[in-house]
């Protein structure tokens, strides 16, 4: 279970590990080293004399560095131990680092064998879960104290070459020491293990790229905190909130990552273990949320998305024209072509928020610049929602995938297969238009017409664009409202029927703005309503619908981007106490995960676990959860960007007490906003 590893990261490339310090990979136990979407350690296992180790501490401060204090044997011997060994462990200029030292506690002399047993499968990161036979072949050389372990399928080769500061002996499965450590001393020896896409040279291919270079642990520790000191200083009397807020923000800086075709930049790479990649989706929300600490995030995030958008028909990959790419992935299976992964384009919603964030950035950072230099490609996005996205002609963006073998049935962010589906159980009939989207699309077509009017020089396509928008509004309220339940339909079917399940879908219809004021008060009540709230958080499905299921990805679990939406949603209709109650339970939920909020959890009922349940296989961390915090701070503080000022009005429950966002960053330069949750008068 990923929530159970420990890890070192720098962006896509990264350790877990058990907490020894050990790798021992099976389809259940994720751990490895990995780099360019693939595994490039599978084994990595320490003993000594024979001897598991076992941990009595770990440091886990930040993920730059890690530092494990291991004794051998079974925890019976644990007292008095007369050895013990300390693992440093960290990536240093794009190379996984481990400084190993065996400490003789003894009064005399001891002679100790360390033994490092390491391995590769060179999995790509999607088939790490599975069982799998890879079709190419494996090679191990030992060289002058060096280790190098290889696959070779055709022109694909990916290798490993682990190499030692101290003298070992070396062979096909491992590095073996024979030392003898004086009395009260140490041995000490420093492990390099290099991830390699080589050449025919033995160089790297992608030393040939003009990109930044790799840093190192100190650089990295110096860049955490320069990344912390600029951001945004939180003071609030709960400090489970100022915890949270901090625990995040050294996360979103861990998933910085830098792609090939845009070396200068950083933009956040989706979670670990399993998108440490280039996201559509997750880097758009992901930078929306993190606009008031770190808008930088967002126009790196434009920009790449902008080079690789859709261009062609392609029905392999799920590509059309204007269409914003859903992720990028390097991995054995692309190469092959086994999976639509490089790039792969099926996600109907990115298009449509591409827009959104575009806007949302100038409007927070005054960067008329970028929206000038992007007009072309949020032209073909807005184009793409009426030309592509509309696929029956009827007004609503829709999905069918294009690549019926490996394309995604369900093109949404809740893309699991069961996710969409009536109240009875039954799937949507493709294709589907979910409610969301619509959402989505009313309010990227008012953005780009801001966009026109502002900043393009073209007020007839402005009104256009407004026209369009508020003819989806009209239609959109007449064919998803269930008038006798009292809320939107999660969807609508591929023929036109509507899709009623109860779903936290709707939730983002107020963050688009797309719902009448009149009806806000009846979602916001079905929200915080006992079958969609746990008390933890808004659930994905409601309790009885046929398939929810507290421990069902998107049929029941919680996810905390899709709340912080919610909340700001709420926030946006005026609901600020709905709101502030989202944001408090999602804060008190951080509690209970060391103050990272993971990607999901269990939705079980508040009063029946009285904690938030882990969900096992979870991104963590994962960039839109890490980015839920600042948006949930955004919605208490009631933020909003207009012109060259930050508006603000403040809405605190009273548990957070005195919260004060110092610095808050935009085209007003730097500028403080304090909220105070004040108890609640008794009647």
């Amino acid at each position: 279970m990923t929530s159970n590893l420990v890890r070192v990261m720098d962006g896509n490339i990264f350790v877990l590990s058990e907490d020894n310090g050990d790798i021992e990979a099976t389809p259940s136990n994720p751990s490895g080293f990995f780099d360019f979407d693939t595994r490039f350690l599978s084994l990595w296992r320490l003993t000594l004399d024979g001897d598991r180790l076992h941990p009595l501490s770990l440091a886990e401060r930040d993920h730059v560095t890690l530092r494990f204090f291991l004794v051998p044997g079974a925890p019976t011997h644990y007292v008095d131990a007369k050895s013990s060994v300390i693992r440093e462990r960290s990536i240093t200029g794009g190379v996984f680092e481990e400084r190993l030292t065996v400490l003789n506690h003894d009064r005399v002399p001891v002679d100790f064998t360390v033994r490092l047993d390491v391995a590769n499968d060179f999995a790509p990161i999607r088939a790490i879960d599975q069982e799998r036979t890879p079709p190419g072949r494996f090679y191990q050389r030992i060289e002058e104290r060096r280790l190098r372990l290889g696959y070779r399928r055709e022109r694909f080769q990916r290798e490993t070459v682990v190499s030692s500061s101290e003298p070992a002996r070396i062979d096909e499965r491992g590095l073996t020491y024979a030392v003898r450590v004086a009395p009260k001393q140490g041995w000490t020896t420093t492990l390099r293990v290099r991830s390699l896409v080589p050449r025919p040279d033995g160089r790297d291919v992608r030393e040939q790229l003009d990109r930044r270079p790799r840093r190192s642990a100190a650089e990295r520790h110096q860049d955490l905190a320069a990344w912390v000191d600029r951001a945004p200083q939180l003071c609030c009397d709960w400090d489970a909130l100022t915890n949270t807020y901090r625990r995040s923000m050294v996360d979103l800086a861990s998933l910085r990552y830098s792609p090939l075709t845009l070396p200068d930049e950083a933009m956040p790479a989706a979670g670990l273990p399993w998108v440490a990649t280039i996201t559509g989706r997750d880097a758009i929300l992901t930078s929306f949320e993190a606009l008031p600490v770190a808008p930088e995030l967002a126009t790196a995030t434009l920009r790449m998305l902008g080079i690789d958008q859709g261009s062609v028909l392609d029905d392999f990959r799920d590509e059309e024209p204007g269409k914003i790419l859903r992720e990028f992935r390097y991995s054995e299976l692309a190469a092959f072509e086994e999976r639509p992964d490089s790039p792969y384009f099926g996600s109907a919603d990115t298009t449509p928020l591409y827009v959104i964030l575009l806007d949302e950035c100038e409007k927070w950072t005054g960067d008329a610049d970028l929206v000038r230099e992007y007009e072309h490609e949020a032209r073909a996005a807005l184009h793409w929602i009426d030309e592509y996205g509309d696929l029956l002609g009827d007004g609503y963006i829709r999905y069918l995938r294009r690549n019926e073998q490996a394309g995604l049935e369900n093109q949404g962010w809740k893309d699991s297969p069961e996710a969409i589906c009536h109240a009875d159980g039954r799937l949507a009939a493709p294709p589907v238009a979910l409610c969301e989207l619509q959402g989505y699309a009313y309010d990227a077509k008012l953005r780009g017409a801001r966009m026109a009017r502002e900043f393009w020089g073209d007020p007839v396509y402005a009104e256009q664009l407004e026209r369009e928008a508020a003819a989806l509004r009209e239609r959109f309220d007449r064919d998803f409202w269930i008038a006798d339940r009292g809320y939107y339909a999660l969807a609508l079917d591929g023929d036109g029927r509507q899709v009623d399940a109860l779903a936290s879908n709707m939730g983002h219809l107020l963050w688009s703005g797309i719902v009448p004021p009149e009806r806000a008060g009846e979602v916001a009540q079905h929200l915080l309503g006992p079958r969609l709230f746990s008390g933890w958080g808004v659930r994905t499905l409601a309790e009885g619908q046929a398939r929810y299921n507290p421990l069902g990805y998107h049929v029941g679990a919680v996810w905390p981007f899709d709340n912080a939406l919610i909340a700001w949603g709420l926030r946006r209709y005026g609901l600020v106490g709905e709101a502030g109650r989202i944001a408090e339970a999602l804060v008190d939920a951080s509690r209970y995960f060391q103050g990272r909020l993971p990607e999901a959890f269990a939705g079980y009922p508040r009063e029946l676990t009285r904690y938030p349940v882990r969900y096992p296989t979870a991104n963590s961390p994962q960039a839109m959860a890490t980015g839920a915090v600042f948006l949930l701070l955004r919605a208490l503080l009631g933020l909003e960007p207009s012109g060259e000022h930050l508006l603000m009005s403040p809405s605190v429950p009273p548990r957070f007490g005195r919260v004060e966002l110092l610095d808050v960053p935009g085209r007003w330069g730097r500028i403080d906003v304090i909220g105070i949750g004040l108890a609640r008068p008794r009647a």
